[in-house]
């Protein structure tokens, strides 16, 4: 699969723990420096060992982060009591869920960059010799990721843990339910007294979402690609040994800075595929596609679109997790935890047992010492998988030339219906909720996307709404934003080109033949005159953005890359096809050409940039 242990790049030899933090504290020229610190809780002996950031993501406004606070507590007191100086500092963090169907979406995505850019910002400030991120929710995650990467100094990632399911009417519940019932509701088949009921039971206490969605599919990621030591991640959020957990971690983080183990050393092509690997087997977020994609730009290794579907599609599904299956993450944990996989998969030849990990060990080594939980029913037996083929699937044709990516359940199967275009997810929720999509209907909503949007939201309130309302094995939908790890149904999103930059999907009118082959995967529009409608495409004008949002846009890349903001991306632009059948849309983002589809579009950005 990829290079073993000895094609690695070598440790740099006896590496001094401090030489970052030393430069800004060292020796008589920084002594205004030190005295800032002495008498707010630091020694002059402090200050001489190595400094370690603990990056932390806590905030009141959301389960996923509220009990934090004391978990980096545990962190630093684990960091004294090895001879490291652990100096906290704070990153922003917006509630997916919470802000599920609103404008406030738009910051999700938008987010893990500004995340990403933070913690990157103030280790490079403050002189950090290594980094201990905490985090707790869908782009906090990826984010740590994302900024290690870029910094490559020794770090590792933490997660705060899974929520437990909550109880209703004898059931164990999850957010999901909820949003599920607000469709259901709207249809009629419960009351809002049953609706209010499941609010108020869903979510117990704090922790992230309970099934594998977003963030618990993230936490899995960071684990499999040896960012996380194994099982530390797996540990419910009130589960009693979490903060002992957390005093240890220092000491991981220790040996990796000894042996001069940074994360460009982890994240390789390896380590992706092992990732991709536990993502497809769990049946997990198609958010984990987007952000598996960007961590690989951020370390340098060239990782694709195609790279994920070649390993996905060579990759069964052996968790039976939420939302497609039965149990939640915490069940995961009682089972014997994310290593149970890992093992399983190993066992099929599915992973690289010599990734390299932050304990300085390989992967294989780790799982080494993986005990399953007798008679558990999470993990299925590796000869007897729950499914073939994983239920991660990325797509391709002429409505998604860059691709497009869907999560499907046990019964993959071809799709074709009429297109009922939107404009936005607020029109295609309240057509789904006032009973204007029928069976037989593929739901398209555009300029949703990276740029459109801006920052291509969630669309689960849609999604939720649809299965809440019966028409989840009726219908489809196809978009250029994208879904909580919680979607189940044939959604596909990501959708590439997006609208915004004249994609195919730009120019869909309502009644358009849309087929969807997952087993081929491909996605298509049928007919002709759908490709002559590009020649006429021209950029939607908008509304002044907010300064945040604007910035965003100028920056962001396509989603078939991870939508990145790392560089300043390249504009489409419109070329001549070698036919001379006239222009056709370039994408120097995606790296694709939208062959045999003649345009007239010109990327929305060429008009908002200054010539240089």
């Amino acid at each position: 699969m990829s290079a073993h242990l000895d094609d690695r790049p070598a440790p740099m030899a006896s590496p001094v723990l401090n030489g970052v933090s030393s430069l800004l504290y060292a020796g008589p020229p920084r002594a205004a420096a030190r005295s800032y610190l002495r008498n707010i809780g630091y020694s002059a002996e402090d200050l001489a060992h190595p400094i370690i950031g603990v990056a932390s993501s806590v905030t009141d406004m959301m389960p996923c982060n509220v009990h934090l606070g004391a978990l980096a507590a545990a962190i630093k007191a684990g960091c004294r009591q090895i001879g490291l100086t652990p100096m906290e500092f704070n990153t922003i963090a917006v509630a997916d869920g919470i802000l599920m169907g609103s404008a406030g979406m738009r910051a999700s995505l938008v987010s893990r960059e500004l995340i990403t850019d933070s913690i990157e910002l103030v280790a490079i400030a403050h002189h950090f010799d290594a980094l201990c991120c905490l985090v707790g929710c869908d782009k906090t995650i990826p984010a740590a990721a994302m900024a290690l990467a870029r910094l490559d100094r020794p770090g590792l990632i933490v997660y705060g843990g899974s929520i437990s399911p909550g109880v209703h009417g004898g059931r164990r519940i999850s957010i999901e339910d909820v949003f599920e019932g607000i469709g259901a509701e709207a249809m009629g088949a419960i009351t809002e007294q049953e609706l209010e009921a499941l609010e108020a039971a869903a979510c117990p206490g704090p922790g992230s979402c309970a099934g594998q969605f977003t963030a618990n599919t993230m936490s899995m990621v960071v684990t499999a690609l040896g960012l996380s030591p194994l099982g530390v991640n797996d540990l419910p959020a009130c589960h009693s040994g979490r903060e002992d957990a957390m005093r240890e971690v220092p000491a991981t983080l220790r040996v990796a800075m000894e042996r001069g183990i940074t994360p460009r050393r982890i994240i390789t092509r390896a380590a992706l595929e092992n990732a991709v690997a536990a993502v497809a087997s769990s049946r997990g977020s198609t958010n984990a596609v987007l952000h598996l994609l960007a961590i690989a730009r951020e370390a340098h290794v060239e990782f694709s679109l195609e790279d994920v579907e070649r390993v996905a599609r060579r990759t069964p599904v052996l968790c039976d997790l939420k939302p497609y299956g039965q149990y939640f993450a915490t069940d995961l944990f009682e089972a014997g935890g994310v290593g149970v996989l890992l093992v399983r998969l190993l066992e099929l030849g599915l992973v690289n047992a010599d990734a390299l990990t932050i304990t300085g060990r390989s992967l294989g080594e780790e799982l080494e010492g993986v005990h399953t939980t007798p008679g558990q029913r999470v993990v299925a037996p590796a000869e007897t998988p729950l499914q073939d083929e994983s239920g991660l699937v990325v797509l391709r044709g002429n409505l998604a030339p860059a691709g497009a990516v869907v999560k499907v359940g046990p019964n993959a199967r071809t799709f074709a219906g009429r297109a009922q275009v939107f404009e936005c997810e607020e029109d295609a929720f309240a057509a789904v909720t006032s009973g204007a999509i029928v069976a037989g209907d593929v739901v398209v909503i555009r300029y949703e996307g990276p740029r459109g949007g801006p920052g291509m939201r969630e669309m689960l309130s849609v999604t939720a709404a649809m299965v809440g309302a019966g028409l989840e094995e009726r219908c489809a939908l196809v978009t250029d934003g994208r879904f909580s790890g919680a979607t189940r149904g044939l959604m596909v999103g990501h959708v590439s080109p997006e609208a915004a930059v004249g994609g195919p999907i730009g120019v869909i009118v309502d009644g358009d033949e849309i087929s969807i082959d997952v087993p081929n995967r491909s996605i298509e529009v049928v007919g002709g005159g759908f490709t002559g409608r590009l020649a006429s495409w021209r950029p939607r004008t908008s509304d002044d953005l907010p300064t945040v949002f604007a910035k965003y846009v100028a920056q962001v890349g396509d989603a078939s890359e991870g939508a990145c903001t790392a560089g300043r991306q390249p504009a489409l632009s419109t070329g001549v096809s070698p036919s001379g059948d006239g222009p056709r849309v370039r994408s120097d983002v995606a790296g694709v050409t939208i062959a045999g589809l003649p345009v007239g579009a010109i990327h929305l950005l060429e008009e908002r940039t200054e010539p240089s």
